[in-house]
């Protein structure tokens, strides 16, 4: 374990944000964050608590509140793995910034969910390009404490040994299944469509577009539907796809995925945007605003 944690971030280039990756496992260096750390995990921490009422999923809220996250410090992963572990058996491990697949895999394949241990600075507020302090803890952290999320999450984990070792095109439906389950889904329940998606849970703006805006298409969970269907890194999503259940997802992940890597790399992928004849439409988006770049 690195003794000396580094703040690996993305590099800004003529061509726009490259990638940069790490792979260390680091001892969160708590004793060592600055006043202004501190603060923009308050105010981020207020602003997304108050965003979120009646946005979020209850369960999600409540899981905040088993952890004792509040808005006074940034939390210390030993206190939050304290009841982590005697909730689901999972743990947080801190690590220096994005890892690579493989290494990210094995590590939710064991239970163990990476959060970055550092927090953005003041002026990225609103829009930091990578995963983060706040985005990983906030965001992705609260539904670990749910036993069927938190199985599903290392299914996902995995799956995801096994398609790195089948090839690229299978890693990416399965990334498109992280993305629009784990990052920026949502869940129907009996008060209406709610957020689970840490993406959006951690972003003011998404959590209000996603539900409130007529422009991007909700369509109700389909795997491979999912599994084909490109999405947008740069700006607010086009299509979110809306889950029954979390139960829904661990079952959709209990088959082995080769067939249908098979199966889909015979087909096309469809433009983030897109409605298919098939899709079980919740609302179709009017477009307004949509902003034309590349589909990942």
């Amino acid at each position: 374990m690195n003794t000396q944690p580094r703040r690996v971030e993305h590099q800004q280039t003529d061509r726009g944000y490259i990638p940069v990756y790490t792979t260390g496992v680091v001892e969160q260096p708590w004793a060592e964050y600055t006043r202004t750390d501190h603060e923009v995990w308050a105010q981020l921490f207020r602003r997304q608590r108050e965003t979120l009422k009646n946005r979020a999923t209850r369960e999600f809220l409540e899981n905040q509140e088993r952890f004792g996250m509040s808005a006074d410090a940034i939390p210390k992963f030993d206190d939050l793995n304290a009841v982590l572990k005697k909730g689901t058996g999972w743990e947080i491990v801190g690590v220096e910034g994005l890892l690579p697949d493989q290494v990210f895999f094995d590590h939710l394949a064991n239970r163990r969910f990476p959060v970055t241990w550092w927090i953005r600075k003041p002026e990225q507020l609103d829009y930091i390009s990578e995963p983060d302090l706040f985005h990983d803890l906030f965001g992705h952290v609260p539904l670990l404490l749910n036993p069927v999320f938190a199985d599903y999450i290392q299914a996902y984990g995995k799956g995801g040994v096994k398609a790195h070792g089948i090839g690229a095109d299978a890693l990416m439906n399965l990334t498109r299944l992280y993305w629009y389950t784990v990052e920026f889904g949502l869940i129907n329940t009996p008060q209406g469509l709610r957020i689970y998606g840490s993406g959006i849970v951690s972003s003011k703006g998404e959590s209000i577009y996603c539900l409130e805006s007529d422009a991007p298409n909700r369509i109700g969970f389909d795997l491979e539907r999912i599994m084909r269907t490109r999405y947008k890194i740069d700006t607010y999503q086009q299509t979110y796809f809306v889950i029954d259940s979390f139960e829904q997802l661990m079952e959709a992940t209990e088959p082995d995925f080769r067939p249908i890597y098979e199966r889909l790399a015979k087909l096309d992928s469809f433009p983030a945007g897109e409605i298919q004849p098939s899709d079980r439409v919740i609302h179709r988006g009017t477009r307004e605003g949509w902003i034309e770049t590349p589909d990942t």
